[in-house]
């Protein structure tokens, strides 16, 4: 449990300090062009989710951060047994998708927007940051070692 959250912490504030960065050295000249035609860091003030999608709801989505961090926290206290295989990479799992949700939650609190740079401009993706990065692949590993790896008792599998 203790790793879980050393392991959050380490990865939010990854997140804060490439923030830290772009605000810094990237917010004044706005766009620096990485590799021609396939990768930019561009700064973005996303005041929403992904495609700016529910923009505005900031307040949404630090309660949700609070709750999933809840159900995380509860999900290993009561139902995971850390000796069983799987039990491990889903902690990294978790611990990459709650280090990311709250590397955002703190970008929505004290700056009322999540600071975004990654671009890929050779297709039409959004702009994101280590803390996106953190969230997708957390819940990427984590659909796949809950339907895949881990056997709940009882299951007849």
């Amino acid at each position: 449990m203790i790793g879980l959250l050393i392991g959050m912490i380490v990865v939010a504030a990854l997140d804060q300090c490439s923030k830290i960065l772009a605000l810094t050295y990237l917010k004044p000249v706005g766009n620096i062009t990485v590799i021609d035609g396939v990768f930019d860091l561009t700064f973005v003030e996303n005041r929403g989710a992904a495609f700016g999608m529910l923009e505005g709801q900031r307040w949404f989505f630090v309660a949700m951060t609070i709750a999933v961090t809840i159900g995380v926290f509860w999900y290993f206290r009561k139902k995971a047994n850390p000796k069983e295989k799987g039990y491990q990479p889903l902690r990294f799992a978790f611990m990459l998708l709650l280090g990311g949700a709250w590397g955002n939650a703190i970008d929505r609190l004290f700056r009322g927007y999540v600071v975004d740079y990654f671009e890929f401009t050779f297709i039409s993706y959004p702009v994101f940051n280590v803390a996106d990065i953190g969230v997708v692949v957390g819940v990427i590993l984590m659909a796949i070692l809950l339907l895949f790896v881990i056997k709940e008792e009882g299951s007849g599998s």
